[in-house]
């Protein structure tokens, strides 16, 4: 970052406002970052007013999605679709039994009385949905990846393009706090330059690798597989394949479509970028080999290039599912001037400048001089530098924490549901979606060629 971007951010950073010289300090400083405002939280919304949401795909979530949306004010449940039976009757026991319901998600669409869908169902699906409901009149949220496979991305943006509609792609960290203050710190120059991002996100359970429950009714009576097959390959109905369709290459895009495209997401909202130029992947199946094709151990090496908008940087991206040290994840900027770490909690920059300065003595060549030439470089070192030890110094740490009770999805449907209403412009639309899905996607193209991928993050196609 440009120095007089350094200074700003001592200045704003430094303890009670004091510029600090010398040694930097020990003590860190504890901010709160802000909430927004939400100023539709006393307002009762009439009939007419409110948003009537319809939720096509009722797992996992489905669920969560629907739970968040209608805490926002105005926002109500009126329709669900899944291919599973019984997912439709939790539906109406928890959303109430009013709600229509139905296996195929067309009829939803033709309904007038629905003001926009939320698309949750398996990858291989998104782009069929998302298209149609955007013909059909509908605003979408859709979860992410926002695509199965990179190609059908750009067919998406030109959908939401020609309709007009608000589209907004769920990876709720783009409305994140942390990652809003990140954005800000770093471009203030918090760290100095952005040179490495280290990122994993690690699971070490049967549930985090996606071995969900079945139900012991599942069959052809209460799931419509050859629906959920589409354009899928055609093989018999398998409730495994139906309940955990994540472990499969043919429904799926894997840890990198699951979690890398969060990660992606969150970086490009807090560096600008439009992407990485090269991307090399590489994994593998170590440890569930209960007839999945989606590897458990997926990492990825990325470079970005120089822009206008950021430095050149690189990224190094993990997710292993077979975790023995416990499982976790982190976020690590590391930069010119220190390195900042971006949890769910918040966010912890800490001080440490690259040393630029010259110096002596210790390891360093001035140990195999002469006695004589020893004493002559020191003399000439202490004058040379004797005014360089007065130097603006920030905390050796400042903690930025989250206000408990913030709730991140709430936010990220409230983005939603405000550009349904015409108040405001998504940031997560389907370009900003195609940008971070397909990063992940070339991440697991690249493992299985064993080459690097190049991206084009401007055009949005491979090179």
């Amino acid at each position: 970052m440009p120095q007089q971007n350094r200074r700003k951010f001592l200045k704003k950073a430094s303890l009670g406002g004091l510029l600090l010289f010398g040694a930097s300090t020990s003590k860190a400083e504890e901010q709160l970052l802000q909430t927004p405002v939400d100023e539709d939280i006393d307002k009762k919304y009439t009939a007419n007013d409110t948003i009537r949401m319809a939720f096509i795909g009722c797992g996992i979530q489905g669920f969560a999605n629907a739970r968040s949306a209608i805490k926002n004010a105005g926002v109500e449940v009126a329709a669900a679709c899944d291919l599973y039976t019984g997912r439709l009757d939790r539906m109406k026991e928890v959303f109430g039994a009013g709600i229509f319901t139905t296996r195929d998600f067309r009829e939803i669409l033709n309904r007038k009385d629905i003001d926009a869908v939320c698309i949750s169902t398996s990858d291989h699906w998104h782009d069929h949905q998302l298209k149609a409901a955007l013909a059909a009149g509908k605003p979408v949220y859709c979860e992410k990846p926002m695509m199965h496979h990179i190609d059908e991305g750009l067919s998406m943006v030109e959908a939401e393009r020609k309709s007009g509609l608000p589209v907004q792609i769920g990876s709720q960290r783009a409305s994140g706090l942390e990652t809003l203050k990140a954005k800000e710190l770093l471009e203030s120059g918090a760290i100095g330059d952005l040179i490495l991002a280290d990122i994993r996100s690690d699971r070490n359970s049967s549930n985090g690798a996606w071995q969900y429950s079945i139900p012991t009714d599942a069959g052809p009576d209460t799931v419509d597989w050859d629906t959920f097959l589409g354009d899928a390959p055609k093989r018999p109905f398998d409730k495994t394949r139906f309940f955990r369709w994540r472990n499969y290459d043919d429904y799926g895009t894997g840890v990198a479509g699951d979690l890398f495209v969060h990660l992606f997401t969150a970086l490009h909202i807090i560096t600008s970028s439009k992407g990485p130029s090269k991307i090399y992947g590489t994994g593998g199946l170590r440890f569930w080999k209960d007839g999945r094709d989606a590897p458990d151990v997926t990492l990825g090496l990325l470079d970005y290039e120089k822009c206008a908008a950021h430095p050149a940087f690189n990224v190094q991206m993990r997710v292993n599912f077979v975790d023995g040290s416990g499982g976790g994840s982190h976020v690590n900027l590391i930069g010119t001037e220190g390195m900042m770490t971006i949890g769910y909690d918040g966010i912890t920059v800490k001080s440490n400048p690259v040393q630029t300065q010259p110096s002596y003595g210790g390891w360093d060549s001035y140990d195999t001089f002469s006695e004589k030439q020893q004493a002559e470089f020191k003399k000439w070192f202490e004058s040379e530098y004797a005014d360089k030890n007065y130097q603006m110094k920030s905390p050796a740490e400042i903690k930025y924490t989250i206000p408990q009770g913030f709730d991140t999805h709430k936010t990220h449907w409230k983005v939603f549901t405000d550009a349904v209403r015409g108040k405001n412009k998504i940031v997560e639309d389907t370009a900003f979606g195609l940008r971070a899905a397909a990063p992940s996607l070339a991440t697991n193209v690249s493992m299985k060629m064993g080459k690097p991928i190049l991206w084009d993050g401007e055009g949005m196609k491979l090179v």
